[in-house]
């Protein structure tokens, strides 16, 4: 086995090393002065079992570059097996049509595909479906079990609830409440534009709860601050959120730190910056573990999919 890594997350795939007491594999991923990416394997990979590690984060076209050029350079070099291990999988909220256009979420997995990957590892897409968008084996994992396992740790048993920030996420939100026994609300809210949105209703008793807002994606924070605040309006005790991935663009880690939020709890898929590294208010959790043995299984020929049961 092979572990190979690319530029948009490197503290990760250190981590995911450490965890499998296998080195990176030495590769060069670098640019030209006119930004042109070059890649240069330096180390022998012909009948190996190769990884890449590589979210296609900000910039998240240069980051996907990154990995279809790595995808090309490994199988050129003959490599047995190429697995795109991507913990944020970049244009998956572009994945059906709202009006005349594209679904780019579609074109991003078949230029993936086309650049030799054999197989791939993602985790908590945005939609299910995008699975289906690969024409090779796609494992999708779930970041719940490292949620929950904070959540039982900080958090306790303090009349939670959980609550989903908006009716399309009523889903994943479920999920996590059958995994913590907690009640489930939601808020009901219409998008005004791409990064806004606006609190219509609150559906559920939120009274004295301790709430846990729950998504995949926060990425102005709008949604999240907007919904927090009708949370506490409804007599909620406090307010927390836990998001996957911690996208976190424009103005958002300053919307959250101002915000009624107690604490906002994201994963590592997407390396976080120093101004979230240093807010106050926002906590990072390591998923090197998790797709380390997920990564592990896939090497042995074993299921994924038990690690979730």
């Amino acid at each position: 086995m092979k572990l190979v890594a690319g530029n948009s997350n490197r503290p990760l795939a250190e981590a995911i090393s450490n965890y499998l007491d296998t080195p990176l594999a030495r590769c060069v991923v670098r640019r030209f002065a006119d930004k042109e990416i070059f890649v240069e394997v330096q180390e022998n990979v012909r009948g190996e079992d190769v990884f890449i590690i590589q979210s296609t984060s900000r910039p998240a076209n240069d980051h996907l570059m990154e990995l279809l050029i790595l995808c090309d350079a490994l199988k050129r070099a003959s490599a047995r097996r190429i697995t795109a291990v991507i913990p944020y999988f970049g244009y998956a909220r572009q994945d059906r049509k709202p009006g005349p256009g594209r679904i780019s979420a579609k074109l991003v997995a078949n230029m993936i595909v086309r650049a030799g990957a054999d197989r791939v590892l993602t985790l908590d897409l945005h939609a299910g479906q995008i699975q289906g968008f690969f024409d090779i084996p796609t494992d999708n994992l779930f970041a719940a079990p490292v949620l929950v396992g904070d959540i039982k740790e900080v958090m306790g048993n303090d009349d939670l609830m959980v609550v989903s920030p908006d009716v399309g996420g009523v889903v994943r939100a479920r999920g996590l409440a059958k995994r913590i026994d907690a009640p489930l609300a939601i808020v009901d809210s219409a998008a005004n534009g791409p990064a806004e949105s606006e609190v219509m209703n609150v559906i559920g008793d939120v009274s004295g709860r301790s709430c846990i807002l729950m998504d995949d994606i926060v990425d102005s924070g709008g949604t999240l601050v907007n919904a927090a605040e009708a949370l506490l309006k409804q007599g909620a005790k406090q307010v927390t959120g836990y998001i996957t991935h911690g996208v976190l663009s424009g103005g958002a880690i300053a919307r959250v730190m101002a915000s009624q939020l107690k604490e906002l709890v994201i994963t590592d898929s997407i390396m976080p910056s120093d101004s979230v590294i240093n807010a106050h208010n926002i906590r990072v959790l390591s998923i090197a573990p998790l797709l380390g043995e997920a990564i592990a299984r896939t090497a042995e020929e074993k299921s994924v999919s038990s690690l979730f049961y």
